[in-house]
């Protein structure tokens, strides 16, 4: 990660909270999906639908190297979502406890 200043920390996190919030402003899918591919270069958005469908794999209860199989991710990058699938801030499990249930965070901050 770059280093900066306390100035630049401040502005980063402002920066970093309207952008928590545009993606509450999205509503489809479809919209999602513009916005990552205008915000991500395509390796960028690779990656997040390969830690995405790496998780989702890891709760069905799969071993990392048939995931790696299926997926073509590194055993490492596995380890990886594993640990903050399991220790994180508890993203992944929310967001797919909501994907299941077919309910969203848009009305929630």
């Amino acid at each position: 990660m770059k280093q900066h200043s306390e100035q630049q920390k401040q502005a980063l996190k402002t920066a970093a909270e309207s952008l928590y919030k545009a993606f509450l402003t999205l509503e489809t899918a479809g919209e999602v999906r513009q916005f990552l591919l205008d915000l991500c270069t395509p390796s960028e958005v690779e990656a997040i639908v390969d830690r995405w469908w790496t998780a989702s794999l890891l709760k069905e209860g799969r071993s990392y190297r048939e995931i790696s199989a299926i997926t073509g991710v590194s055993v490492t990058t596995i380890g990886r979502v594993a640990r903050y699938l399991n220790m994180g801030e508890g993203g992944y499990r929310l967001a797919m406890r909501r994907e299941k249930a077919g309910t969203h965070g848009k009305d929630r901050v």
